[in-house]
C-alpha cells in the first residue's frame, strides 16, 4: 500500500512539474524575457544554413527572383535590376499568366539531394548547429506540412527536406535550426494584376490573399521602421503562427531563426509562438533559441541578429549574424561571386571576439548538389578549425576584441564596405584561464601586440608561456611598456589566421 501510495505521489509530482514548466513562460514580454539564452549557442560560435527551394531552379541573380519576376514595367518598382530578371523570365519561360513561379515547383527536383553528405559537410565544415532555409518569402514550406499544401512533401522533390535533414544533422553532432523568412510573403506577389498567375484564386493558398493595386508598395527596410505596409490581416497572422508551431511541434528545432519584417505579424502571435516554443522546450528539457532582427521581438526576449553586418564593438550580450558565402546573392545562380576562405575566418574571429556567433548561408543547386568552390571553402574552413578550434569553440570575450587599423562599419548590409584584415588586426578570446591572440595575416618573424605591453596593463597574471596552435613550440617573448613582441615559428602551421595561446601563471 506504502509503495502503491508513493508511485502516485511521484507521477503527481512529474505531473505537475511538467504543467509548470508548460506555463512557465505567459505570452508576455516581461515573462519571455526570463527565458536564458543556452549555453551551447554561445559555445557553438558557427553554424551553416542554405537558401534553397523553387526560386533555385532560374538560379538567376538572387533568391528574391520569385518577387522580381512579376514587377513589370507598369509596377513603379520597375528599375534596372529588376527589369533583368522579369525580360529573363519572359525571354526564358514566357507570359506570367503562362508560367509563373508555381510552375518552378516540378522543375525543383532535388534529384540528387543527400542529407548525409550534407551533414557529414557540414560537420567537416566545423559547423554546431545547421539546417535549411525553412520557408522563405516564396511561401513553399520545406516541410511534410498540413497547414499548407504548398509544401516539399506533396509537391517538387516530395520529400520531407527539414524532417531528413533534421535527422541527419543531429547524427553528425551538431544542433538543428529552422529559419523562417515567410512574413515576407503577404503582397510579396502582385496577387491584383490580372496579366500574371497570381490573380487566379486557385493559387491563392501559394501567392496570397488579393492585395490592392494601390496598396502593393514595397515595404521599408529602415531600423527604425515600425511598420510595412501593406500590413497582413489576423488570418495571415494565424497561417503563419500555425507553420512555424508546426514545425516545432514535428522536428524540436534547437534555435529558429527569423528574417526581418517579422513584426507586420499581429503582436499577440508573435507572443504565442514566443510562450509556446519556450514552454515546449522546458517541458523537453530542451535549451533552445530564437533570434530576431531590429524590433520585431522585444529586447530581452530572444537573441539579436543582423544581417550581413557585424558590430564594431564587444557587446556584453551574445548576438548572432547572418551572412552568404556569396557576395551577392543568398542562392545558388550561374554567376556566383563566392567570398574568400581566408575572409571567412577573419570575418568569424572578429564576431567572436566581440561575443557573437556566425550563421553562414550556403547556395546548394536545385538538384541537391553543393557547388564544387563551395565545398572547398566549407571544408578549408574545417581544417583551419580543426586545428585552431580550442580558442574558438566554448571561449568568451576578454577585456578586449581586439586591436588594429580595420574599422567595422556597422549597419544593416553594411559587411561589403569592411576592407579585409591584415597583420595589424588581432582578436581575443579566452578560456580555462588561457588567452587567445589571432593575428589576421602572418606578420612575419614577429609580432608587436600593443594591447598586451606592459603601459596597457590589461594583463592580470604574468605570461608563463606562447605558443601557436598547429606549432605547439614555446616562442620567444618579451614584454615591454609598448607592446608584447612575440618571435613567431619559422614555418607557418596553416593558412589565413593565427592563433597564439598565452598560458598564465
Amino acid at each position: 500500500m506504502k509503495i502503491i501510495k508513493l508511485t502516485i505521489l511521484i507521477l503527481g509530482l512529474s505531473f505537475f512539474g511538467h504543467t509548470y514548466a508548460k506555463d512557465k513562460y505567459k505570452p508576455e514580454w516581461e515573462s519571455l524575457k526570463q527565458h536564458e539564452n543556452p549555453e551551447w549557442f554561445q559555445d557553438a560560435k558557427f553554424g551553416i544554413y542554405c537558401h534553397w527551394g523553387p526560386y533555385s531552379v532560374p538560379a538567376f541573380k538572387n533568391e528574391w527572383y520569385s518577387h522580381w519576376m512579376y514587377v513589370n514595367p507598369g509596377n513603379p518598382e520597375f528599375n534596372k535590376n529588376n527589369k533583368e530578371i522579369y525580360e529573363h523570365h519572359i525571354n526564358t519561360y514566357g507570359l506570367l499568366n503562362k508560367f509563373g513561379y508555381k510552375d518552378f515547383i516540378p522543375m525543383f527536383k532535388a534529384e540528387k539531394f543527400n542529407p548525409e553528405e550534407w551533414a557529414d559537410l557540414f560537420e567537416k565544415a566545423g559547423a554546431k548547429f545547421a539546417g535549411p532555409v525553412t520557408e522563405h518569402a516564396d511561401g513553399f514550406s520545406m516541410w511534410d506540412s498540413k497547414v499548407s499544401k504548398w509544401n516539399a512533401k506533396q509537391m517538387g522533390p516530395k520529400r520531407d527536406i527539414v524532417g531528413e535533414l533534421s535527422k541527419s544533422i543531429r547524427a553528425h553532432g551538431m544542433k538543428f535550426i529552422a529559419t523562417f523568412h515567410h512574413h515576407w510573403k503577404y503582397a510579396w506577389y502582385p496577387t491584383w494584376d490580372e496579366t500574371t498567375d497570381c490573380a487566379n484564386p486557385e493559387y491563392e493558398d501559394l501567392y496570397g490573399p488579393k492585395v490592392k493595386k494601390g496598396d502593393f508598395k514595397y515595404p521599408s527596410m529602415k531600423a527604425n521602421s515600425t511598420a510595412y505596409y501593406p500590413l497582413p490581416d489576423q488570418k495571415f497572422s494565424d497561417e503563419w503562427e500555425a507553420k512555424v508551431k508546426e514545425v516545432i511541434d514535428n522536428y524540436n528545432p534547437d534555435l529558429i531563426y527569423f528574417d526581418n519584417k517579422m513584426d507586420v505579424i499581429n503582436e499577440d502571435n508573435r507572443r504565442d509562438f514566443l510562450s509556446y516554443y519556450y514552454n515546449q522546450s522546458a517541458a523537453k528539457k530542451q535549451d533552445v533559441a530564437v533570434t530576431y532582427k531590429f524590433h520585431d521581438l522585444a529586447e530581452g526576449t530572444a537573441i539579436y541578429d543582423l544581417e550581413r553586418a557585424r558590430m564594431s564593438e564587444k557587446k556584453p550580450f551574445p548576438w548572432l549574424t547572418d551572412d552568404s558565402i556569396d557576395w551577392g546573392t543568398w542562392c545558388d545562380t550561374s554567376t556566383p561571386n563566392y567570398k574568400s576562405t581566408n575572409r571567412l575566418i577573419d570575418f568569424l574571429l572578429d564576431v567572436i571576439s566581440k561575443n557573437g556567433c556566425v550563421l553562414l548561408n550556403i547556395t546548394p543547386k536545385a538538384n541537391g548538389e553543393i557547388p564544387q568552390p563551395v565545398k572547398e571553402r566549407l571544408l578549408e574552413m574545417g581544417a583551419w578549425l580543426k586545428m585552431n578550434g580550442e580558442a574558438v569553440y566554448g571561449t568568451r570575450t576578454w577585456k578586449i576584441f581586439g586591436e588594429g587599423s580595420a574599422k567595422v562599419v556597422e549597419g544593416h548590409l553594411s559587411e561589403e564596405k569592411n576592407k579585409d584584415n591584415t597583420a595589424e588586426d588581432i582578436r581575443f578570446t579566452t578560456k580555462n584561464g588561457n588567452l587567445y591572440a589571432f593575428i589576421l595575416d602572418w606578420p612575419g618573424t614577429s609580432v608587436t601586440i600593443k594591447s598586451l605591453g606592459k603601459k596597457a596593463n590589461l594583463l592580470d597574471k604574468q605570461i608563463k608561456s606562447i605558443q601557436m596552435l598547429g606549432d605547439n613550440k614555446n616562442l620567444k617573448f618579451t614584454q615591454i611598456d609598448a607592446g608584447l613582441i612575440v618571435q613567431m615559428p619559422t614555418k607557418k602551421p596553416c593558412d589565413h589566421a593565427y592563433a597564439l595561446k598565452l598560458t598564465l601563471k
